[in-house]
């Protein structure tokens, strides 16, 4: 099933049942008025809401037309989201970006920080930052959000806490990160409100193309109309879902409505190394930061800059049939009048 929340000016958000092809949706609040609160008793909220989306997509209920722009991020504000990244391609080419060495445990031992959840952007909502110089990027990922997860959980285990799937630009401002990173305690300021597609999704919906705790579609990451990125998620994934919610759960349980991310979307070339832009044949680059190393790489010095106002880019998958999956993140970059 799909479910998304609408924008309604609440803090939550108003939960809604979504058709499978995102024409169609429904009220969910004789079941639950929000998302995060189906989560904290999805043993009973669960069927339920799969019985209202098999009732939808039949036609038993006509439902009304699903408006992706008036929907917030499925989880307007969660308890929890924590970011790995999977993807050790991505870490490598940013880091070497860094001047700095991935180490030896980062192929063993996934890599996560705690970001903020308190205020989520709306999909189609835009970035707001007061000033560009401080190297705005996208970094399209995959997201999952659990129920509640047992601390020391093993990751055979964690795959059943995995209630839900969708999209997320986790946005970073690149020209602050050094100098965070430099103090040692992470990331801060480098990181704003991310944005989450606007349908999560159950993993049995994905059919196929969720095996193995990971989602084998491709991440179409446009910019300004141009395609930047077709990464598939599926491959090069050195930790799967289930190993990154284990990971989070070491040494402490995990609320229902946690999110999880995967880190952005990175395949390698087919001879090992970064890869081509989609122009010249290859995958492209989830984020701008892996672009302008490739280009540092090959000519020296990076020739693509960071995001601008008025800026816009475009994160998407759509099935075999060319439909979208969990609907579009959309959002230009605007300036922000302190």
């Amino acid at each position: 099933m799909k479910l998304a929340s609408l924008n309604d000016g609440t803090r939550d958000g108003a939960l809604m049942v979504v058709s499978r092809d995102l024409a169609r949706c429904t009220s969910a609040a004789r079941i639950a008025p929000t998302l995060q609160t189906a989560l904290d008793d999805w043993h009973r909220t669960e069927p339920a809401l799969q019985a209202l989306f098999a009732d939808l997509q039949s036609g038993a209920i006509s439902g009304q037309a699903f408006d992706q722009a008036a929907a917030h991020s499925p989880l307007p504000r969660a308890f929890q989201w924590a970011d790995g990244s999977a993807y050790v391609n991505h870490v490598h080419l940013v880091r070497r970006a860094r001047g700095a060495e991935i180490p030896e445990s980062f192929w063993t031992d996934p890599l996560m920080y705690q970001g903020g959840s308190d205020d989520f952007l709306p999909p189609h909502a835009p970035i707001v930052l007061p000033d560009e110089a401080w190297g705005i990027d996208m970094e399209a990922e995959i997201a999952v959000i659990t129920g509640d997860v047992p601390m020391g959980i093993t990751p055979t285990r964690a795959s059943s806490h995995i209630k839900l799937v969708m999209l997320a630009n986790d946005i970073s401002l690149r020209n602050l990160l050094k100098a965070e990173l430099a103090k040692g305690f992470g990331f801060f300021h480098a990181k704003p409100s991310s944005a989450f597609s606007p349908v999560a999704v159950t993993p049995e919906e994905l059919g196929t193309a969720w095996r193995n705790n990971k989602l084998h579609h491709v991440v179409e990451v446009d910019l300004n109309d141009v395609p930047l990125g077709r990464a598939d998620a599926g491959i090069d994934m050195t930790f799967d879902f289930a190993q990154l919610v284990a990971h989070a759960a070491k040494s402490r349980r995990l609320g229902a409505g946690t999110i999880i991310g995967s880190g952005t979307v990175s395949n390698r070339g087919i001879d090992g190394g970064p890869g081509l832009p989609v122009d010249d044949g290859g995958r492209g680059y989830s984020c701008l930061a892996e672009l302008r190393m490739v280009e540092i790489i090959n000519h020296g010095q990076p020739h693509t800059s960071f995001m601008t106002f008025g800026d816009r880019v475009r994160i998407e998958i759509c099935d075999e049939a060319g439909k979208s999956v969990f609907g579009r993140i959309e959002q230009i970059v605007e300036k922000y009048d302190v």
